[in-house]
């Protein structure tokens, strides 16, 4: 099983980047389509932990899904918040690339480098004891 988890919709042209990306580096990874095997509350949490600006780093703030949303998002708790996106995928960044320590929101070949580097870091000191 591979530590990175790759949190996708098929049909994404970003995603399809960031997955043609790591495929071209070898980087080993799990995907998971972000509407067939929605993250749970749970998973949103742990992925919200690893952000700098909370929500406002996950939410995909452009998308019509959210656009139409006829509740204001500032008004919700934590709970709420996360129990709407989990609900309702489409207002998720994407794609979604987490190693459990980092995470990257939207495809970056800078930043997915910078995550694979320190994975690689990782691999190899665990290696070297």
């Amino acid at each position: 099983m591979s530590s990175i988890i790759f949190y996708t919709y098929p049909s994404c042209t970003s995603c399809r980047k960031a997955k043609m990306w790591l495929k071209q580096n070898k980087v080993s990874f799990d995907e998971r389509h972000l509407f067939k095997e929605t993250p749970t509350v749970e998973e949103l949490r742990e992925l919200l932990k690893l952000t700098k600006y909370g929500t406002e780093d996950i939410l995909a703030k452009r998308s019509q899904s959210f656009k139409s949303l006829d509740v204001d998002i500032y008004d919700l708790s934590t709970n709420e918040l996360l129990t709407l996106l989990s609900k309702n995928p489409k207002l998720l960044k994407r794609p979604l690339v987490t190693d459990g320590k980092q995470l990257i929101a939207g495809y970056s070949p800078g930043d997915m480098k910078k995550l694979c580097s320190t994975k690689e870091k990782e691999h190899i000191s665990s290696h070297v004891s």
